[in-house]
């Protein structure tokens, strides 16, 4: 299987973006990762939410292939203990997908085409973080996770 995050606009902290480098490095010893970033839509000023979240998914599901299966990183996800998030991605590998493709939205979120096209939905939090530390959180859980199903000793129970 492989894992793909799709991202709205770029990491502007260095600090933030060599951790992400860092997980994202490790990461790649156990599946084959990869972070692809949308850039940020041009006069969002100018535009009103919905059109700005329509936008973005026109750009989202551009990215997808047809047999892509797509989760959503939404606040009215599931949320998941790390080891169950382990779980969850041999789950997914044992299905047999070929690209499971992870996505952060954009400030408001997500257009309702990228909705209906989501085969689920993953909340890291019930709180609120930028979508910046939300792309560092996500390739640490995802490393976290192969080391878990790998019964190595990153993670303590």
């Amino acid at each position: 299987m492989k894992i793909k995050l799709v991202a709205i606009g770029k990491t502007d902290d260095k600090n933030l973006q060599t951790l992400i480098e860092t997980y994202q490095s490790r990461l790649k010893y156990y599946i084959n990762f990869d972070i692809d970033l949308i850039p940020d839509i041009k006069n969002a000023k100018n535009l009103s939410e919905t059109q700005q979240k329509e936008k973005e998914g026109e750009l989202i599901l551009k990215k997808l292939n047809t047999t892509d299966v797509l989760i959503l990183l939404d606040e009215k996800g599931i949320q998941f203990s790390s080891v169950s998030f382990s779980d969850y991605l041999q789950k997914k590998m044992n299905a047999g997908v070929k690209q499971l493709v992870l996505v952060i939205g954009g400030p408001y979120g997500f257009s309702e085409a990228v909705y209906k096209q989501a085969q689920g939905k993953i909340s890291l939090s019930k709180m609120t973080f930028s979508h910046q530390m939300i792309r560092l959180f996500v390739v640490e859980q995802l490393y976290r996770a192969y080391t878990i199903l790998k019964n190595e000793p990153y993670h303590h129970e």
